[in-house]
Order: C-alpha cells, then structure tokens, then sequence
C-alpha cells in the first residue's frame, strides 16, 4: 500500500494480439503531515523520499526558517518500521520498530519552538482544481537579482542527464522527475507521480545537504503552472526548464520575477517564453550572441 512502486499484470494489445505482462506501476499514497502534533496538509504523493518532501514544502510555504527550526521528522512508513531524521543525535534511517495501525502513513515534524500555527489563508492552485489570479501572486515575491546565464547546448545536456538518471520513470513511466543543475552537472533530482513534490522534494533534500539553490537551474518533466514557477522564485532559481508547457499565468510570474522560462526543450528544440536573454545561443560562423 505504501510501497513506491508495484507489479501488476496488464495485457499489451494490438488489433490483432494480445499477451499478458507484469510490469510495474509507479505508487501513489496518502500522506499526512503533522508539524507539532497539528494536522497540516495531505499529500498524495510516491512513497520515496518523504523528508525531503516534508522539508521543502514546510520552507517553501514559509513555516520554517531553515533546518535549524526542526528537531525531528519520523516518517511512519510500515506497521514495524519508521524513518526517523534527528539533526542533534545525527541520526538519519530507518529503523525497525512497531508503528500503531492509524500512524502507518503519517509524517511527523518536531519543531525546536514549542509555538506553530497553521496558515489561516491558503490559496488553491490549478494541481488541486482551483485557481489563482496574476494579481494574487506577482507581488508576493521580488524579481530574482541573477544574471545567470546558459547555453543552449547545455540545458539539452542536463535534460539528458535528468533522463538518464530517472530510474523510476523508466521501471514504471506515468513519474515526474525534475532536477537542480548548475549549468554543467545535475546537483540534486526528484522523482514523484506529482510534479510540484518534486520541487519540493528537491528543496528538501538541498536543505539536508547544504546544497544551495540559488542561481541554479531548475529542470522538470511537468507542465509549469503558476504553483511550479511560485516554487522556483522561492528557490531562487532564474531559469526554468521543462519538456512541455508552460500556462499563460506562469508566463506571466516568470517574466514579472526575472526568471527565463523554457517549455517544451526536447529533440534539440526549446520555446523560450521570457528570459530569452539568458539563454546563449552559439550560431555557426556567427559566433556566440543572446
């Protein structure tokens, strides 16, 4: 039930054929986060890397500063085992122990400060079937101060290594995978069946490493909604990459907060929807121009 990935047997059909195969499929379950004992948001998320996904979400929404503000996380993962993520004791695994029938499946965090409230506004985004407005959003972040730059060679460079590196995506297919490059190495990746986990399970696991995201480029398989580009200016990241979409929203919002946003970014082509001036472009016999 918890598991990040499952065999089922499926039937591979053709209009004359049929044969049966048992494949994988990626997981998909509940997750409830508890910060201080309170009930604070339910995830449906893949059964991998749940800290970091706690994590990233807790510092992306603003209700903690930093690692230094939690004393604990216990992921409740199966009936006889818990992940436990203690900074002081440096503990960091799972360990086997007997976990209470209506725990299985919970995340719990243990902030430092005894004091933690739950936000009294939330907005929905276009992932949970609501909506936003440009209004709502631009003025909530100050245009990200980068002039980071990046060759066009080398955004197709990190898709490829993100690809190469998206082990679930290639067992089960229906996973999002996105990853944080600096322009030539791949310095962090998430895979999850919902695309803003990843952002968030990439923000987590940087937070644990220490690995700034600052300046850094951020690349996904998923569509980029108003809620994907929210995540990156908070992360601070000025060029946004994906292999399909962007919405006219998030259109907006990137150019409103100095971010470039590149859709579509597959077979040696990429639409550049802003920022087109950080993109450098090497033109045969042309030299190098923006």
């Amino acid at each position: 039930m918890f598991e990040e990935k499952a065999q089922t047997l499926y039937y591979r059909v053709t209009e004359t054929s049929a044969a049966s195969i048992s494949g994988a499929v990626i997981g998909e379950s509940r997750w409830v986060l508890f910060v201080n004992g309170l009930e604070t948001v339910t995830f449906m998320a893949t059964a991998r890397n749940l800290h970091h996904l706690a994590l990233g979400f807790l510092v992306s929404e603003n209700l903690i500063a930093g690692l230094s503000d939690v004393g604990s996380i216990r992921v409740n993962q199966a009936p006889d085992r818990a992940y436990w993520y203690i900074p002081a004791l440096g503990v960091n695994e799972t360990r086997p122990m007997p976990i209470c029938e209506e725990g299985v499946g919970s995340i719990q965090v243990r902030l430092v400060r005894a004091e933690f409230r739950l936000p009294s506004h939330r907005v929905l985004t276009s992932g949970c079937g609501g909506g936003v407005t440009f209004d709502d959003l631009s003025r909530a972040q100050m245009p990200l101060d980068s002039k980071r730059a990046v060759r066009a060679a080398q955004i197709f460079a990190l898709m490829r290594a993100m690809n190469a590196q998206a082990t679930l995506y290639r067992e089960c297919r229906g996973v999002h995978t996105s990853a944080l490059g600096d322009g030539e190495r791949l310095l962090a990746i998430a895979e999850d069946i919902g695309r803003h986990n990843t952002l968030d399970k990439l923000r987590g696991d940087c937070l644990m490493r220490g690995v700034s995201t600052q300046d850094r480029i951020l690349i996904t398989t998923g569509r980029v909604s108003s809620e994907m580009i929210t995540k990156a200016a908070k992360m601070q990241a000025p060029i946004v990459v994906s292999r399909t979409s962007p919405t006219h929203l998030a259109v907006q919002l990137a150019r409103a907060w100095n971010i470039a946003l590149v859709g579509y970014a597959r077979g040696g082509e990429m639409h550049v929807y802003c920022g087109i001036e950080r993109i450098i472009i090497e033109r045969q016999g042309d030299g190098v121009t923006r």
